[in-house]
């Protein structure tokens, strides 16, 4: 049995470090985050990685957040369609909230997520930034 350390463990999940999703070779679905099947029956999925760039759909601003998110506060999650009409929830960075827009164009970014406070642990993944220096 190999042994890894946490840290190299989550780092060889590509979607959580990477927009990778899974395409189905059967009938073309694509699944963010990735999935073992298809919803046809088909076990025969490939790795791709989705576009860094898109627009805002949705997003709400949270005022009330767990400890390890106090330094984030308020903290903006946001329903985001890829260029290429996939959709993915992600938080917005480095905007203040009330100058964001529903159509805002974003990209993904690679970001600290939060600090395990027992362990120190540091965790990264994607986040989106507006590009239009809104």
């Amino acid at each position: 049995m190999k042994h890894e350390s946490v840290p190299i463990y989550w780092r060889n999940i590509p979607h959580y470090y990477r927009l990778v999703a899974k395409r189905c070779k059967k009938c073309g679905a694509v699944y963010f985050p990735p999935v073992i099947k298809c919803r046809c029956g088909s076990k025969e999925l490939e790795d791709f990685e989705l576009p860094h760039e898109g627009k805002l759909v949705e997003f709400t601003v949270l005022y009330q957040v767990g400890t390890d998110f106090l330094k984030q506060k308020p903290l903006v999650i946001g329903l985001v369609e890829l260029s290429n009409g996939v959709k993915v929830v992600g938080q917005i960075v480095d905007v203040q909230p009330e100058k964001l827009t529903q159509g805002a164009k974003v990209e993904a970014v690679f970001r600290r997520v939060m600090v395990d406070g027992k362990y120190g642990l540091v965790m990264y993944g994607y986040k989106f930034r507006p590009v239009d220096g809104v």
